[in-house]
């Protein structure tokens, strides 16, 4: 088997740092010499450092993203008005299968979605295209016609909730557990458990303000 080639070395070492350090906390240095490429590999490859994380968000999340979207279309083919729980299904779902218990890629792609879901660093902002915004559209459509009661804004905070909740739920399950706290479940229970209790978040009555 081939060696991975430079532009796949970088974004390797590039993943590896982003998740551990964040984006502000890892020198372009410190990825090449991960990468075992000359400095200018990054500039040369990617352009930038922010170009580079753009494109490890991508390759991490664009897969994720394209399971939701199938996911959907499923629904929508039985009916027009899929429930709450089959949307937190088809929605979280993905994210469990992307960032398996037990496999050191997913802990690592785990740390990575918590990291770009909380980074102040506006360059992790940047990677997003058409694709990801299309499919938050169709979500938030679906999800706005199981719960009609919910504002927009209320509606997008729940369903960044359910990232963030499955998002550190993966990254636990690699987490040594403190001694009195018992282990994470790394099975389908834990994809149920997350299911049912993020449905019955999304479900909730609207806030009062």
């Amino acid at each position: 088997m081939a060696p991975p080639d430079t532009r796949t070395q970088i974004l390797d070492a590039a993943e590896h740092l982003f998740a551990e350090r964040g984006y502000r906390g890892t020198s372009v240095r410190a990825i090449t010499d991960r990468a075992g490429a000359n400095l200018a590999a990054v500039g040369y490859h990617f352009g930038s450092k922010a170009e580079l994380m753009s494109a490890v968000a991508r390759r991490v999340v664009e897969p994720i993203i394209a399971a939701q979207s199938a996911g959907l279309d499923r629904l929508l083919a039985g009916t027009a008005e899929p429930g709450v729980a089959e949307l937190v299904e088809a929605f979280a779902g993905p994210l469990f299968d992307g960032m398996p218990a037990g496999d050191e890629g997913g802990a690592r792609r785990s740390r990575l979605i918590v990291m770009i879901l909380s980074d102040p660093a506006e360059e992790v902002r940047g990677w997003a295209g058409a694709d990801q915004d299309a499919v938050r559209e169709r979500y938030l459509a679906a999800f706005a016609r199981a719960l009609p009661a919910l504002s927009p804004e209320e509606l997008w905070f729940r369903i960044r909730g359910v990232l963030a909740v499955t998002a550190v739920d993966r990254v636990e399950v690699h987490q040594r557990p403190a001694p009195d706290c018992p282990s994470p479940d790394t099975g389908e229970a834990a994809r149920h458990w997350a299911v049912t209790f993020l449905a019955a978040a999304m479900s909730a009555p609207p806030t009062r303000t």
